[in-house]
């Protein structure tokens, strides 16, 4: 059953602008099955304006006038020929051809005398939105003739009086005239004409700039309606000014005063005075997107669904700061009040007011363009304190603007202010003042209006995106890397939809050509694009992409093994971004390039993430971590950390000459392009170098030994050479092993630590029922010893290779560093 309530609409000039905009509205209109609806408009698109020039040039007794009525008529013609057919069409025209006579008498009378009295601007101002009513009742009429067809004139019903703040609506007149111009058992759609209404004489006045939302909500509370609609060309109230943070996003659900903080502070689909109405009758408002009614919208009523406690971040420009300071305010009563008063009769309106406790100084935010009568007019009325000494100065900082968060989630909750001013303090913007209302709704900041984008976008993505955006870039989309983006294709979905984390591929870069886009890279096309859209690589320009004022957190993963990019690690930290990475260069190095890492993390506030330096996605280091941590203390680590080698001697049973084993798992891809990467033990030294400096032990490469298996001979030859002359060297593997068999061992490449420091990567034999005998081929294992796990030793195994595996562990460490951001929480 249809609800009987009114339910009013409102549709503004961009949302009447051309026919195919009439056409839009009526069908949105036509789609709801409510038995009574209210439709206000406002005048078509640019005709206020228009209008209002006709006013300004007769004023000036330009002539031109006649030709911009033609104008004017030519675009509503055009408007209602497309629209309206037959007797329709003609009486509209007729009217509006009537109208413009009128219109043509007063322009007349205003170049005889010129002059513009507001009253003839307010009525040449207000046919627009006749004529708008007039067409789309017309309009709605002829296609459902059983549901719609009329109009209301809302000089007729709405009785203003004018007063200090504006037209105030006389309610009684108003409920009178409303309840007299419509039958009690209206049903269908009636149009009404916004922004016009009626003094108590009878005259026509308007309600001022955007008058037409506030005829929206007059007539809400004059007919009870139980919704209110306000159709824009947004799909609602937006987190933030989408042209100055292009992350802000729709807000669901406002409560009155969220939404009344965020009209004032410049949120352009709210008008203040359009929900006071609301407010005092308990009217929910919509607001929705003509363009795009599916949409939502952003919905305001008394009490909002829980969400975030910050709902917008919002900014007014073109404000000034004026500063009255001096010792002798302090403990002097009527201070402030002769500012303010001062400021009053010149006709300044104040915006933000700060002062601090001592009374040493008050701060007020005033417009900019009465800057300069504002401090002329309060230094006269503090001149003989200024000139005695008491008042040291009346200053005023030009070219500021004033940056607000707004949400009623904010009250009681413990450091949001610290939250806001942090993020603005880490962006590198200055606060000159700061104010905020013992109801905790609304923190104010006042910045140079040079940096309100800036500070705009930081609380923006402090508050509303948090830590669950990251701009991500990728180096080395190689086997690993591109594993790593069909990972991340694969489970974005899911991410986003079941945790609300938004992992942004942003830039992937090559050895010489780098791809980026401005919000993502499309993982299903990005082969592709990069070789149609790709440029020269560039390390600066690829950090300056990745960090964008708006979004608030960045990693660079590092797919590579070049110590070149890991060259950069330290100044990527130091500047705020997060590394994650599979290369172990940069951990391994010397000691002191190391501690040069760990310096530039705390100095840029980041973090380094390099699980899969050891064991690929084996939870080595997070175990070491853990461990070290909870206060285990760790005795030994020993380990097989070379998939290849455990691949070899695992195979390896003195049946197949060792090197043709080699020569198979390269063939097999098994080994790396040149095996003697492998065979040198120099990749397991690394690995065992970056355990070491987990549990504290100054170690660097050089000061242990490592067991290369590459002879002397074949270390400086090509891969060809190496692998036919590898032969000649059998025999020296062939007597090891049989040496461990006599002693029922096998041999295994194992990497020592124990807590003195004594490190060694060597081939040695191990006993048949340890855990190192007993590994699938290509497993890597570890073996904690420590004060908790003496007896029975901690060991971790598994596949420690592979590009989906590795691949894997990156992407957990991308999780982490996600985690870590979000709640604080985790090991870094």
């Amino acid at each position: 059953m249809a609800d009987k309530r009114w339910k009013i609409h409102k549709f503004g000039g961009s949302s009447l602008a051309d026919a195919a905009c009439f056409r839009r509205v009526a069908g949105i209109l036509l789609d709801y099955d409510d038995s009574r609806m209210g439709v206000v408009v406002s005048a078509m698109g640019g005709m206020t304006d228009a209008l209002i020039n006709l006013a300004i040039l007769a004023e000036q007794d330009d002539d031109g006038f006649v030709p911009a009525l033609h104008a004017i008529g030519e675009r509503y013609s055009e408007v209602t020929k497309s629209l309206l057919e037959g007797d329709t069409r003609a009486a509209i025209l007729a009217a509006w051809s009537k109208d413009s006579g009128d219109v043509v008498d007063v322009l007349k009378a205003i170049a005889l005398v010129k002059s513009a009295p507001q009253r003839s601007r307010d009525v040449i101002a207000g046919y627009g939105e006749i004529w708008s009513a007039r067409l789309l009742s017309a309009f709605l009429g002829q296609e459902a003739p059983a549901l719609a067809g009329t109009w209301i004139d809302a000089r007729n019903v709405v009785v203003v009086r004018d007063a200090e703040l504006g037209p105030t609506v006389l309610w009684p007149e108003s409920q009178s005239k409303f309840d007299s111009e419509l039958a009690s058992d209206f049903t269908g759609i009636t149009i009404i004409t916004g922004f016009i209404a009626a003094d108590e004489e009878g005259l026509q006045t308007t309600l001022g700039r955007n008058g037409s939302d506030h005829s929206a909500s007059i007539f809400a509370a004059l007919s009870k309606a139980s919704l209110l609609t306000i159709w824009t060309d947004v799909d609602g109230v937006m987190s933030a000014d989408p042209r100055r943070v292009p992350e802000a996003q729709v807000i669901d659900h406002l409560t009155y005063n969220e939404a009344m903080e965020l009209a004032y502070f410049g949120a352009k689909v709210i008008h203040p005075k359009t929900l006071g109405p609301a407010i005092e009758n308990d009217i929910p408002v919509i607001i929705r997107n003509s363009y795009n009614p599916t949409h939502p919208g952003s919905r305001i009523e008394q009490e909002s669904m829980p969400s975030e406690n910050i709902k917008g971040i919002t900014a007014i420009s073109g404000m000034a700061l004026l500063n009255l300071e001096g010792s002798g305010m302090i403990g002097v009563p009527g201070t402030a009040d002769r500012l303010f008063a001062s400021l009053k009769d010149a006709g300044v309106s104040v915006t933000l007011i700060s002062q601090a406790s001592s009374e040493h100084s008050i701060c007020v935010a005033i417009p900019q363009d009465v800057a300069v009568r504002a401090r002329n007019v309060v230094t006269e009325v503090f001149a003989d304190e200024l000139e005695s000494g008491q008042i040291q100065s009346v200053d005023v900082t030009d070219a500021q603007s004033i940056v607000a968060v707004v949400g009623d989630g904010m009250a009681g909750i413990p450091g949001i202010a610290a939250k806001f001013f942090g993020t603005l303090g880490r962006a590198g913007v200055n606060i000159h003042a700061i104010a905020q209302g013992s109801s905790e709704r609304n923190i104010s900041a006042v910045v140079d209006s040079n940096d309100a984008t800036k500070a705009l976008r930081a609380a923006h993505s402090g508050f509303y995106l948090s830590a669950k955006t990251i701009s991500i870039g990728l180096i080395g989309p190689g086997t690993v890397g591109a594993a790593l983006l069909r990972q991340i294709e694969k489970q974005s979905d899911k991410l986003a939809k079941d945790f609300n984390l938004d992992l942004r591929i942003r830039a992937i870069s090559r050895s010489q050509k780098m791809l980026f886009a401005d919000k993502r890279i499309n993982l299903a096309t990005w082969r592709d694009d990069f070789e149609s859209s790709s440029i020269d690589a560039d390390l600066d320009a690829f950090e300056k992409h990745l960090t964008p004022d708006h979004l608030p957190h960045a990693v660079i993963i590092d797919c590579t093994a070049s110590d070149q990019i890991s060259s950069h690690y330290a100044g990527w930290l130091s500047r705020g971004i997060n590394v994650i990475t599979p290369n172990k260069k940069a951990f391994s190095d010397s000691y002191s390039e190391y501690e040069a890492l760990q310096q530039a993390a705390t100095e840029g506030g980041s973090h380094y993430f390099y699980e899969t330096t050891v064991g690929a996605a084996l939870p080595v280091i997070t175990t070491l971590c853990d461990l070290i941590k909870t206060g285990d203390e760790v005795r030994s680590i020993q380990g097989i950390f070379s998939g290849t080698l455990a691949y070899l001697f695992n195979v390896y049973d003195g049946t197949t000459p060792f090197s043709e084993i080699v020569r198979a798992a390269k063939v097999n891809g098994y080994t790396e392009p040149d095996p003697r990467d492998d065979l040198s033990g120099m990749d397991v030294a690394r690995k065992l170098t970056i355990l070491a400096r987990e549990i504290g032990q100054k170690i660097e490469i050089g000061e242990f030994p490592v067991k290369n298996l590459v002879p002397d001979a074949l270390r400086d030859c090509s891969v060809e050479e190496f692998l036919e002359k590898l032969p000649d060297y059998d025999n020296e593997i062939e007597l090891l092993f049989k040496s461990a068999v006599k002693e029922s061992k096998k041999l295994r490449y194992v990497a020592k630590l124990d807590a003195e420091g004594n490190a060694s990567v060597d081939l040695v034999p191990i006993d048949d029922a340890h855990p190192f005998c007993n590994i699938n081929l290509t497993d890597n294992i570890v073996q904690f010893e420590t004060e908790r796990y003496s007896a029975n030793p901690l060991v971790i195994q598994g596949p420690g290779a592979g590009p989906e595996v590795t691949a894997a562990g990156v992407f957990a460490d991308l999780l982490r560093l996600a985690n870590f951001l979000n709640t604080g929480k985790g090991y870094v």
